[in-house]
């Protein structure tokens, strides 16, 4: 590269309307219902009530900020709460209680897309707002991809998690979901899965959530497999799956313990495993660490140093840098030292490609429109590659992931 400064994309950060924006994108025959929710719905995080809440729908102050971090454009995920949601939607969520609740809780996610591509349209080429759809109609889901298509959201879709509970049927169902695959395909829509989605609904004490913490990224990887085995990866080869905020490391070897099984279905004659495999498998021409070179990419949010040094192995092609813009957890005031944490040392090509580069191509950024911002406002290559050294920030540095060690002790 011949750049003074990088070009930062963030693929992963979150935005959404404040509860009353959504009420002009509801049908008028939702509104007396919306009006008679919002009045009584207390928004349960303190982050969006508080005075940083606006940083999820003020693009003005968005823009700032993020510049102030370096970086020129953004992949929005949902954080507020959608109409007639109980909770943000990226959360496990309670079963609906009854159809209506479902009709309504399906009105509510079709509003916030609506915002979405408004919002996008606000700083044109700059954000790829992502589409949601719920599993319940699969008829609604694939309209509502057509028109986030025709409607400016870049990003994609968000796919919902199908755990057990849900009364869905799992994401490996050869079947059932292929009218979706099939639409994300065709239309070159990114199906991207975050985590925190795909966990099944938790209970409220110290030790659920503790729980949650330690088990949320092992469901969310698990739709990779699921696709894998549901051949979609296989029908679709155009189709593109978008991991993120699921960490690295588990990678290789995840990839490594497929390709074992799969061939053991394949070639374990007289095994339990080729009993039960091969009819799977059979229907595959490649291995399942073949399916996610091509077809798979990753949200690295909080790639930390270990991560970086095993970027070979997970592919330097794969890895997108994010922020999680404005989450507690996210990089933001520390987003330059976070870059400095895991990239010092490391090939200038390579970074570039991991901070902005991936996600251009993935989500179809321009990057000669985005350039003279990134002149503008990027990190200096020279500083990134500066080595940060251990405790050398504020402890409530930490509070990203990817800067554990690097802040003073308490």
């Amino acid at each position: 590269m011949n750049h003074e400064r990088y070009l930062v994309i963030s693929a992963d950060c979150h935005g959404g309307g404040n509860i009353t924006d959504y009420r002009p994108y509801l049908p008028s025959k939702w509104h007396d219902e919306f009006d008679a929710w919002a009045a009584s719905y207390e928004i349960p995080y303190e982050d969006m009530t508080g005075p940083d809440g606006n940083r999820n729908w003020d693009s003005d102050r968005r823009l700032t900020e993020l510049e102030a971090d370096g970086i020129v454009a953004e992949v929005i995920f949902p954080n507020t709460v959608p109409p007639f949601f109980p909770k943000a939607s990226l959360a496990d969520q309670p079963p609906a209680q009854n159809a209506g609740d479902l009709a309504a809780r399906w009105v509510g996610l079709q509003a916030h897309n609506r915002w979405l591509a408004d919002f996008c349209r606000m700083a044109p080429g700059r954000r790829a707002g992502i589409a949601q759809i719920m599993l319940h109609d699969l008829d609604a889901a694939v309209a509502e991809v057509r028109w986030a298509k025709e409607n400016g959201l870049t990003g994609g879709v968000l796919l919902p998690g199908a755990p057990p509970g849900s009364g869905l049927p799992p994401l490996f169902d050869p079947e059932h979901y292929e009218p979706l695959w099939a639409v994300c395909a065709e239309l070159d829509m990114p199906v991207n899965h975050h985590s925190g989605s795909a966990a099944p609904n938790t209970g409220d004490r110290p030790e659920d959530q503790v729980i949650l913490i330690l088990e949320v990224t092992w469901w969310a990887h698990r739709a990779f497999t699921h696709l894998l085995v549901s051949g979609a990866f296989e029908r679709h080869p155009q189709l593109r799956l978008v991991l993120t905020e699921q960490g690295t490391a588990w990678i290789p070897e995840e990839l490594m313990r497929l390709d074992f099984f799969f061939d053991r279905f394949r070639n374990a004659t007289g095994s339990q495993e080729a009993e039960w495999g091969l009819p799977v498998v059979e229907r595959m021409s490649l291995k399942p660490s073949e399916y996610f070179a091509r077809q798979v990419s990753v949200g690295s949010s909080f790639i930390r140093p270990d991560e970086a040094k095993i970027r070979h192995a997970v592919g330097v092609d794969k890895i997108m840098w994010g922020s999680d813009y404005p989450h507690k957890e996210g990089s933001n005031p520390y987003t330059l030292e976070a870059m400095r944490a895991s990239f010092a040392g490391i090939d200038h090509g390579e970074v570039e490609a991991m901070l902005g580069l991936n996600a251009a191509r993935t989500y179809g950024f321009d990057v000669g429109a985005l350039r003279p911002l990134a002149d503008k406002y990027g990190p200096l290559v020279g500083a990134v590659d500066d080595p940060l050294a251990p405790q050398s920030l504020p402890h409530e540095a930490e509070k990203c992931p990817a800067l554990v060690g690097f802040g003073r002790p308490s």
